[in-house]
């Protein structure tokens, strides 16, 4: 059996609490709310912090609602209410769908999207027991020199493997963080680095409060598909994100979003669809081209137990299954 290392648990009715918290215990604590990947990751001794900081009772960190030109989703919504919610449903149809496509329901009624959008990245050499990982020497990303992907021990290149964070790009969203330096907004495009072991801005502290996404995103064309080894509880092998606005005559393309992730570190903006798009219908040869781009762009690695080759066989077909949602 795994056990948890031991920890204090606490629970702010605040925000300002839990900053407060997190400060107080800077180095040795981490904020959780659905823990569905942090718990098991604290028994794979992945992490031992001596503190934990809940997040789900705090009020301001809830809610779902339209102000200001936005669709403000709290960070400790769960992923089942941001799938069943009515306006999200209505303006970001594809956000609905992701959230409702993440592990299996009871998973769902914990995860939270502010969990999702600061996922910890996986690894097939990472993500086991303490036992496992010590046979083989341990990893870049957990008490060990090298890479065991590359064999080097420059980077990690650990997967980003959330299912949340690419709609989210398509659609402009940005998030909401509130530290002990105070409060600051990031587009979600910007939000990930290309680093296996801290691949989000987070400061040490900060905490994401809300998920803002502007309604003039609810006229965009957005959907999504996902990979994965059986349709439920698996993280996924592949996930793609697509958006296009169109102009007034309702089939030339204006501009057009394909953003890929659980290939790397953090979600990947495929380039130059504008070039092949805009100006045009989203027709039949436009699909063919964008995923033929998408396919020369992404090179997966084997830092997930599914042959790379065959990840990357993939891109084409789940690239042009998301823009067939889109013209339909």
């Amino acid at each position: 059996m795994l056990r948890l290392p031991p920890f204090s648990y606490h629970r702010p009715a605040t925000l300002d609490e839990a900053v407060s918290l997190l400060g107080e215990h800077a180095g040795d604590v981490l904020p959780v709310a659905g823990g569905t990947d942090l718990i098991p990751n604290m028994k794979h001794r992945l992490f031992e912090p001596g503190h934990l900081v809940a997040l789900r009772g705090i009020a301001e960190l809830s809610g779902i609602r339209r102000e200001n030109g936005c669709l403000r989703i709290g960070a400790a919504e769960t992923l089942a209410s941001v799938a069943r919610d009515a306006d999200v449903k209505k303006h970001v149809p594809s956000l609905a769908d992701a959230a409702a496509h993440v592990a299996g329901p009871q998973i769902r009624n914990a995860a939270t999207l502010g969990g999702n959008l600061c996922l910890e990245t996986r690894c097939t050499y990472y993500n086991q027991t303490a036992f496992w990982r010590g046979a083989l020497g341990y990893c870049l990303k957990k008490d060990g020199t090298v890479c065991h992907v590359t064999k080097v021990g420059k980077k990690c290149v650990a997967a980003h493997s959330a299912d949340t964070p690419p709609v989210l790009m398509t659609l402009d969203a940005v998030a909401v963080l509130e530290g002990p330096r105070g409060r600051r907004e990031i587009p979600v495009r910007d939000f990930f680095v290309a680093d296996g072991i801290a691949n989000t801005r987070r400061e040490t502290g900060e905490i994401v409060i809300e998920v803002r996404i502007p309604l003039e995103s609810s006229s965009r064309r957005a959907a999504y598909a996902k990979l994965r080894q059986r349709n439920a509880i698996d993280f996924p092998l592949l996930t793609v994100a697509v958006s296009v606005d169109l102009e007034d005559d309702g089939s030339t393309v204006r501009s057009i979003t394909g953003v890929v992730t659980a290939l790397g570190s953090r979600p990947r903006e495929l380039s130059g669809w504008g070039e092949v798009a805009e100006g045009h219908a989203l027709d039949e040869d436009v699909v063919w081209e964008l995923a033929e781009r998408a396919y020369k762009q992404c090179h997966p690695l084997e830092n997930i137990i599914v042959d790379p080759d065959w990840r990357r066989a993939m891109v084409p077909v789940y690239v042009r299954r998301a823009l067939e949602k889109l013209r339909a």
